[in-house]
């Protein structure tokens, strides 16, 4: 039922002006006396009036006036009861849903209107191909993205990449071209998967496990060398519209092929169906020299007669089954399937996870990185779950067991899991999410309101740790999506009262271009939330004029996009990617 409101009208004193009549009466002040019963005799008639007074004080043309009352006066009316006007009555059950839910309404235009949003500079044309603003403040979509689902996409600051559904290659920005930025489709033909992205070129994956290198600049593409492709509808090769090179691992087993790929601002890693990591140089402008690809004592002057980006395995991984990998700028990170995690690289803030030193600024090959030791004495076993890299930082994902101690038997908590995030590297623009401001990380720091996080789930009815989902790190700021429990199951069959919502989303870290998404310029060094990406007007909309929300980020289900689910049924998720200054989220497939 609708609340009433109740109004109080009043009606506004009247103000009587005094005027002295002569010099005399302006320097003493007029008696006056008031009574219940109607005046006193005593005050030279005045007890007509109900104690008022008028002071009019004339100081540099300004007025001060007090209100005087009289039995003239009209009387206060009666207080006036006005009834709000009843709430419009939903048309259907998913219009009561979007009247009660911002998160439900939000689910819903992802499905509706899939697209690309990105925020945060546009000095390089990326965050907005078609506007000349230096920085966009707060999530706005890119037209050429819409209604289109996308496997994947990298931003820098002077160019972005995308994968399109059909894995063709997509570039923009000024870096690309400065004549014409907006997005146009470059490789084609190459069922491309994923993509990253170094200072100068693009590394893309194929579905077959084939790895591209191919420049960023557009002029580069059209004047280099283009290898032949063999085509089905004839015998003759035909020469590619782009030019790029193919980065290919020696001595692969039978059926080894590539299926991730991580790059800096110099360097790649390959990681492959075997658990084998090699590493290439990825930008033609400089070599990797700082330890990063894993090879002891590989440098320009060293490195083995062919190309200079030829894949390098990384002996010293080998016999080790590793199932994920990240690379910061300048630095690498190994995850090994029983959660042992590698380092090496630059660790001139700590990005490696322990305390660096002037005279090894590097180190050119993996070195394993105890966790245990952060766990001393807490009967909690660690294991790392999930890595991520970007900048001069590194996060962990840590499962920790509670396990019996010495002299414990039993206890009633043996075996609970409690979900933490770590982080190490530099914190000067808040990035270590921790809360605190570090130029160099003594060794990882807890990144508490991400650590420890349980929720009731009514489908195991059980309380469960919540854990990362994914985290994307940028180079000066980051963004984690929490495993947290989700709906999108409301239907025509269900409540009017059940409502979908997604997966809690934060952000953290240097803000210098707006593109954490909160609107405001300055660093953040703890996670925060930011508001729904069109900036809430589907919620104004609704009548939730004048409320916050938080951006809730829609996870994988399989649906039929456009308005009233009339669409093709595809497979679709939210992505968040965290790029140099620049921020997106995206529709993904």
């Amino acid at each position: 039922m609708s609340p009433y409101r109740v109004a109080l009208r009043q009606t506004p004193l009247i103000c009587r002006s005094f005027q002295p009549k002569s010099t005399t009466t302006t320097r003493q002040w007029p008696r006056y006396a008031s009574s219940s019963r109607g005046g006193d005799a005593k005050s030279g008639g005045a007890g007509r009036f109900i104690a008022g007074v008028l002071v009019a004080l004339v100081a540099g043309g300004a007025v001060v006036a007090y209100p005087t009352l009289t039995k003239e006066s009209p009387k206060l009316p009666q207080a006036v009861v006005e009834y709000e006007k009843p709430r419009q009555l939903p048309e259907s059950k998913e219009h009561n849903r979007d009247l009660i839910s911002s998160q439900h309404l939000q689910v819903k235009q992802s499905w509706e209107n899939p697209g690309l949003y990105a925020w945060g500079s546009n000095s390089g044309r990326v965050a907005a191909p078609d506007s000349t603003e230096r920085v966009v403040k707060t999530p706005r979509r890119i037209p050429y993205f819409d209604d289109q689902l996308l496997r994947d996409v990298k931003l820098d600051r002077e160019f972005g990449a995308a994968v399109t559904e059909k894995g063709d290659l997509v570039q923009w920005g000024t870096a690309f071209s400065k004549t014409n930025p907006t997005p146009v489709t470059t490789l084609k033909g190459k069922d491309l998967i994923r993509i990253e992205v170094s200072r100068d070129r693009i590394i893309a994956l194929g579905k077959n496990g084939s790895v591209y290198s191919l420049p960023v600049a557009g002029s580069d593409q059209s004047s280099g060398n283009k290898t032949e492709q063999s085509s089905w509808f004839s015998f003759w090769s035909n020469p590619n519209a782009v030019s790029y090179r193919q980065l290919k691992p020696n001595n692969l087993g039978w059926g080894e092929t590539v299926t991730d790929i991580s790059s800096g601002l110099e360097h790649v890693l390959l990681l492959t169906s075997q658990g084998r990591v090699f590493s290439a140089a990825s930008s033609t402008s400089d070599f990797p020299s700082k330890g990063q690809l894993g090879v002891p004592g590989l440098t320009w002057a060293t490195r083995p007669q062919g190309p200079f980006d030829q894949p390098h395995e990384i002996l010293p991984l080998k016999g080790f089954k590793i199932s994920k990998i990240a690379a910061g700028d300048f630095h690498s990170l190994a995850l090994e399937q029983d959660g042992r995690v590698f380092v090496f690289g630059d660790n001139t803030s700590g990005q490696l996870g322990f305390e660096a030193e002037k005279e090894i600024p590097f180190v050119d090959g993996p070195i394993p990185l105890p966790f245990s030791k952060l766990y001393r004495g807490s009967k909690q076993h660690p294991r790392v779950t999930a890595i991520a890299a970007g900048g001069a930082n590194s996060y962990f994902a840590i499962d920790a067991t509670r396990v019996a101690g010495p002299e414990e038997d039993s206890a009633r908590d043996v075996g609970r899991v409690t979900a933490d995030v770590w982080s190490c590297g530099s914190g000067i623009w808040g990035s270590l999410g921790n809360g605190r401001w570090t130029h160099v990380s003594l060794g990882p720091s807890k990144i508490k309101p991400l650590s420890g996080l349980y929720e009731f789930d009514e489908t195991s009815n059980f309380v469960v740790p919540i854990r990362l989902a994914r985290l994307s790190a940028g180079s000066t700021h980051a963004a984690a999506v929490m495993s947290n429990v989700t709906y999108v199951d409301a239907s025509d069959n269900s409540s009017h009262n059940d409502t979908n919502w997604g997966a809690d989303v934060v952000w953290w870290g240097g803000n210098e271009y707006y593109q954490l998404g909160t609107g405001r310029r300055n660093n953040v060094p703890t996670p925060t939330y930011i508001g729904p990406l069109d900036g809430g007007q589907g919620d104004a909309e609704k009548g939730r004029k004048g409320e916050q929300h938080r951006f809730q980020i829609t996870p994988r289900t399989t649906v039929r996009l456009g308005e009233g689910g009339k669409g093709r049924k595809v497979s679709v998720e939210q992505r968040v990617e965290c790029g140099r200054f620049v921020t997106a989220v995206y529709s993904g497939t």
